[in-house]
């Protein structure tokens, strides 16, 4: 497992476990960004900003939130 944050755009993974405050947890799982949901990455900057794609729709978020966001191939 590796954080989001260092995912490679254009490829997709498989989230395998969210490891934020409870809150964000909630939120992210509210769109629909749970564990085995797939997720694209498409765009990242060298702040670790991303631009990333789940369930069909665009969300960019920092790279806290990323490193939280634990992958698998």
């Amino acid at each position: 497992m590796i954080a989001l944050v260092q995912g490679e755009p254009g490829k997709r993974y498989r989230v395998m476990d969210i490891r934020l405050d409870t809150a964000v947890k909630r939120r992210f799982e509210i769109l629909g960004m749970t564990k085995g949901a797939s997720v694209s990455v498409l765009n990242k900057k060298r702040s670790g900003a991303m631009i990333i794609k789940f369930r069909g729709t665009r969300f960019a978020i920092g790279k806290k939130f990323a490193e939280g966001i634990l992958i698998g191939g």
